[in-house]
């Protein structure tokens, strides 16, 4: 049977049962955040942030659809951007953009993730009409020192 206790100190417990085990009270609060459960100590520290509190930014969320949207493609699930355009209830040309964003080399797409591409680098600058090769898309987006 568990045994609720209510610490007006708000600090930690041990208690010792005659049999040699060891109970361990720790006071935390538990809180809602977005859904999420979010432990804070009593001294209102929490954990440092992690991925999953962050909110994607938008760059970030076009390369995750394009990627979902090309996965449709090539199950079958979907037989063209038309079609993934007239689910979604967006333009054929959006979605086609979106899927562009699959093609990219793998370290823009990590400067992506990491939030680390430059301010003046948009979306459409990404999505357009990429270039085939890798070493031509970081020349358009002037992102040489991204290795």
């Amino acid at each position: 049977m568990s045994d609720i206790r209510i610490s007006k100190t708000g600090e930690p417990d041990i208690i010792q049962a005659s049999d040699g085990r060891l109970t361990l009270f720790v006071p935390i609060q538990i809180k809602r955040r977005s859904g999420r459960k979010l432990v804070t100590l009593p001294n209102g520290e929490t954990a440092k942030a992690r991925p999953w509190d962050t909110a994607a930014t938008p760059l970030q969320l076009a390369l995750a659809r394009g990627h979902r949207w090309l996965i449709m493609l090539e199950s079958g699930e979907a037989k063209s951007l038309r079609e993934i355009a007239a689910r979604e209830g967006v333009d054929s040309s959006h979605v086609s953009r979106m899927v562009n964003l699959t093609t990219l080399a793998p370290d823009i797409v990590a400067v992506i993730l990491d939030e680390t591409l430059p301010d003046n680098i948009i979306l459409f600058d990404l999505a357009v009409d990429p270039p085939a090769l890798w070493e031509k898309q970081r020349e358009r987006i002037n992102c040489a020192s991204v290795t």
